[in-house]
This record gives C-alpha cells, sequence and structure tokens, in this order.
C-alpha cells in the first residue's frame, strides 16, 4: 500500500482544521477523497484518546458552556425527502465548555439538546477538574438540573440570559446554585469560540454543501480540531497555546507531533504467517 509522504499528511491535516472542504483539499494536495477521508478518521481516533488521556487535572476556576449548531446528512427540514435517512440525520449539537482563563477545551460532546446529553457532558467536565469553579451558560433549561447534578452542589452557577425584545435587547443574569461573582458571569469566550469553530471546520457553515455525512466522521473531525486548537494553534491574545497556558503542555506541539501520534495510534499491519517446509525425507 502507497503511504502519503510526511508533508502532504501535514498539509492535509493543515487544510482540514483550517476550514477547507474534503474536495477542496483533495484539488489542491491532489489526492483522491477517500484518502483525506482515511488520514481524517486515523486523526480523529488519535485525538479522541490524547484528550481524553491529557486533558484532566485542571485547576480551571472560571468554565463557559455552550451548545454549537449543525447537521448531518440533511437538514431536518429535507429529512423527508430523503428515501434511507439514517437515524442519526438531521440536527448536530456539539457542546462545548471553555477555560476563560487559558481558552482551553475542556471537555466536548456531539448529540441533541436532551437533558440526558447535558447531563453526560456536564459529568465529563466535572470528571476532569480538581477544584471548585464558577461555571456560566446560556439560559439553556437542561443546564440546570445537569450541572447541580454533576457536580452534587459543590459549584457556584449561574446562567446569563438573552433577551430579544423589539424595544430593549438586553441579558438577564441568573445565580442558581453557590455564590458565584458577577464579573465573572459571561459567555463572550465560549461565543467566540463557536466562531472559531465554524471558520476552523467547514462542515459547520450554516448553508454548505460540505456539511458531514456521517455521525462518525463528523466527531473525528471535532476532535482533530480540538487537539490542533489546544495543543498547536498559537491564541493570539496568549501568545501561546491554551494546553501550555493551563499547564497541560510543557511547550508548543507541532503538526510533526500530530503526524507521529498518529502513527503512533494506528493500528499494526498483521504480518502474514510463515509456514515451515518440511525436508523430504531420502530413502535409504
Amino acid at each position: 500500500m502507497n503511504q502519503l509522504s510526511r508533508e502532504k499528511r501535514k498539509l492535509i491535516l493543515h487544510l482540514l482544521v483550517e476550514g477547507l472542504s474534503i474536495r477542496a483539499i483533495c484539488r489542491v494536495v491532489g489526492v483522491s477523497k477517500s484518502t483525506v477521508t482515511k488520514l481524517l478518521i486515523d486523526g480523529g481516533k488519535a485525538c479522541q484518546k490524547y484528550h481524553d488521556r491529557k486533558v484532566r487535572r485542571l485547576n480551571s476556576l472560571v468554565i463557559q458552556c455552550d451548545e454549537i449548531w449543525s447537521f448531518i446528512y440533511a437538514k431536518d427540514k429535507n429529512l423527508h425527502k430523503c428515501i434511507a435517512a439514517p437515524a442519526w440525520a438531521g440536527t448536530a449539537w456539539a457542546w462545548t465548555a471553555i477555560d476563560g482563563e487559558s481558552k482551553l477545551i475542556i471537555s466536548y460532546r456531539v448529540g441533541d439538546r436532551s437533558a440526558e446529553t447535558a447531563i453526560a457532558f456536564m459529568q465529563d467536565v466535572e470528571s476532569r477538574l480538581l477544584n471548585r469553579v464558577q461555571i456560566t451558560t446560556d439560559g439553556h433549561p437542561a443546564y440546570r438540573d445537569a450541572v447541580i447534578e454533576a457536580f452534587e452542589g459543590d459549584v457556584d452557577f449561574a446562567q446569563l440570559v438573552k433577551t430579544f425584545d423589539d424595544n430593549c435587547p438586553g441579558i438577564n443574569l441568573r445565580t442558581v446554585e453557590g455564590d458565584p461573582q458577577e464579573k465573572d458571569i459571561s459567555t463572550s469566550f465560549v461565543e467566540r469560540q463557536n466562531l472559531t469553530m465554524r471558520m476552523g471546520m467547514r462542515r459547520f457553515s450554516r448553508k454548505t454543501n460540505a456539511h458531514s455525512k456521517s455521525l462518525e466522521n463528523h466527531c473525528y473531525m471535532i476532535s482533530l480540531y480540538f487537539v490542533y486548537y489546544n495543543f498547536i494553534r498559537i491564541h493570539e491574545t496568549l501568545g501561546t497555546t491554551p494546553a501550555q497556558a493551563a499547564g497541560v503542555s510543557k511547550r508548543i506541539r507541532d503538526l510533526d507531533w500530530l503526524v507521529r501520534l498518529i502513527d503512533k495510534n494506528a493500528p499494526k499491519p498483521k504480518r502474514p504467517k510463515r509456514y515451515k517446509t518440511r525436508k523430504k525425507r531420502r530413502c535409504k
């Protein structure tokens, strides 16, 4: 099997996390669609494992959470036109939690906006922290019980509810649990991260034909993007990567490191069995 050179693999990975579609990458690099997809899958699997292993035991103090909309296979309004739409087709929400100081993406989850998804998401956030934190979310009702159940009350939790009245649009700050500091009640960083995600992953564009066609590849792309964002991409405000600012990584990583990470997690090819040939006995 022919394998791409390291430079081509680095270029493909870089284009994937900088907003190009798979077909555009094929035209730029001169490779097939299956080649790009295979590298995306391998990269996504490796990044899922790495994020889950490394982004833990955090000393975060202020966390902001939000959900970002996208769709898989087809939009909800067009599902009735599909002949054989899979069960996971339609709207998919990506839940994200960001550290307000280091801008580190602590946790993410793909699913619907139900209470079950909210609880699973907040339980994962809680499992990665060492100390009491202040959490701010939007006014989505599922957050209230999810945060209280996951943290068992050991949290300072507030919601920022936006109002869109014609005469006087504004925001309402609502304390739900503990004693959150009013100056830290904000969702600005996580909402700015939503914009970064839409710019960095073509499949998150609202009007695009480069949307995800399968749920698995959608999740792999998100995992690849967040490892790139946390460990490789230098944050303009911080002057370093979010992982280094949070103390998760001691140095700034690069695309060479990402390629090595993928190779390290790739399954080793099975060696063909060698059968010993028996020597023929000579008749005396």
